[in-house]
């Protein structure tokens, strides 16, 4: 048997690290070397959160020790945008291959990371949504563009996202893009009674963001054509739904010797 991948994981108290840390603790092509925190020092997990019961993992940080102490092969990045940019950058100086899961990296910040892991020659994966369905939804919904131009994306997260719309749906939007020529939709002399009421501009389409508790993740793009509708729909109801992703991305970014931005690039 192969030497397990040696894992780091970044933001490991919030709650896609909570799910992550599960996963690769309970898998045995995986080892949980250690974990990046703003807090803790020195803790080990089990002694931060009762839900991490018997995981006799270091809590550091500082990602440079944590890299340097722990030899990593894989860096999972849960944390914020603000920690997450500079985090993937430290992991690429170290020749440590970066899965990121956090969302609002801006398209600077994307180039950035692309050229650095380009040059370097070291698999880097960026990814809006880890659900294999999502990733689906986004496919087809890119699919049907090709024959319904109009198109309008409803994404719907719990009240403590901090960014919108999320990066799902711009990543969709993204993907039609390269399919639909730009129009504006609806009345051409349009009015908005309320600023922001027919939602984000993005070459005519419209982006929704809603934003309640009770919800997780779920996204709907609605496209319409002479007579009829179209609406595709993904629900993400918790977020061990992300985790198949995450998994086929550690396993799949020790191959890589280039940035990817999106899993739809890494699916068969």
């Amino acid at each position: 048997m192969a030497n397990p991948i040696k894992v780091i994981i970044s933001g490991p108290r919030g709650r896609m690290g909570k799910e992550a840390v599960k996963m690769v603790t309970s898998n045995d092509n995986f080892e949980l070397v250690g974990v990046v925190d703003r807090i803790n020092e020195g803790k080990k997990l089990y002694e931060v959160d009762v839900e991490f019961n018997q995981i006799d993992c270091t809590v550091y940080t500082d990602l440079k020790q944590c890299i340097e102490e722990t030899k990593p092969d894989c860096l999972v990045e849960l944390s914020v945008p603000q920690a997450a940019f500079e985090h993937i950058k430290t992991a690429l100086a170290y020749k440590v291959r970066p899965v990121v899961g956090t969302t609002g990296l801006n398209k600077n910040e994307l180039e950035e990371l692309k050229i650095k892991a380009d040059e370097a020659r070291i698999g880097c994966i960026i990814a809006p949504n880890f659900a294999i369905g999502a990733v689906l939804m986004m496919k087809f919904s890119q699919m049907a563009a090709k024959y319904f131009q109009d198109v309008e994306i409803i994404e719907m997260h719990h009240n403590q996202k901090l960014d919108a719309p999320s990066g799902t749906a711009i990543k969709t939007a993204q993907m039609i893009e390269n399919v639909r020529i730009p129009k504006k939709q609806g009345h051409p002399e349009e009015i908005e009674k309320l600023k922001g009421s027919r939602g984000a501009d993005m070459s005519g389409m419209r982006i929704h963001s809603v934003r309640l508790p009770g919800l997780i993740a779920h996204q709907t793009v609605m496209l319409g054509g002479l007579g009829e509708t179209l609406t595709i729909r993904h629900d993400s109801y918790n977020r061990a739904s992300f985790m198949t992703g995450v998994k086929l991305s550690i396993e799949t970014v020790m191959n890589l010797d280039y940035f990817v931005y999106g899993l739809e690039n890494i699916l068969d």
